[in-house]
């Protein structure tokens, strides 16, 4: 399936609640305000979804170009995958992003998402900025992180 720009639709400039958040695998909880003021990928995706998987090394070489510059980014696993396949996937490729789980799908949920891969770009206050539904354009998901940054 080739990617799709989904356009803002009804998430343009929605901010999304501070308290909604993730879990990573190492039990750490991290709620989206704690992100606030730096821009923030989420990628859905599922460990049985050969393209999401094909992307995770450019995720993981955009995140390590963009993480010093103030780029937040996790890889979150669709509710229905199963955590220990999740688990044994992040440790054997050593994602350098932080991987979490949503079994409930609060995050999912929040954003409408049912199919993967999926990615979510968030300015600095939270608003979805951007939605990508297939495997990104790196080099216009690049440009568009960049001016971000650049405003602030």
């Amino acid at each position: 399936m080739p990617a799709l720009w989904l356009g803002h639709g009804y998430l343009e400039g929605r901010s999304l609640s501070p308290d909604l958040g993730f879990t990573t695998i190492q039990g750490q909880r991290v709620s989206l305000g704690e992100w606030r003021g730096r821009p923030v990928l989420l990628a859905f995706w599922a460990s049985n979804c050969r393209s999401c998987l094909e992307e995770m090394p450019e995720l993981a070489a955009l995140f390590r170009d963009y993480e010093g510059r103030g780029l937040r980014m996790a890889a979150v696993a669709m509710p229905y995958d199963l955590p220990n396949r999740v688990l044994s996937l992040a440790g054997k490729e050593r994602w350098p992003f932080p991987v979490a789980l949503d079994p409930l799908g609060e995050l999912a949920g929040a954003l409408g998402v049912e199919l993967v891969p999926n990615c979510y770009l968030l300015n600095g206050d939270g608003a979805v900025v951007a939605t990508r539904l297939g495997k990104p354009d790196f080099r216009e998901l690049r440009d568009t992180i960049d001016k971000l940054l650049r405003e602030g």
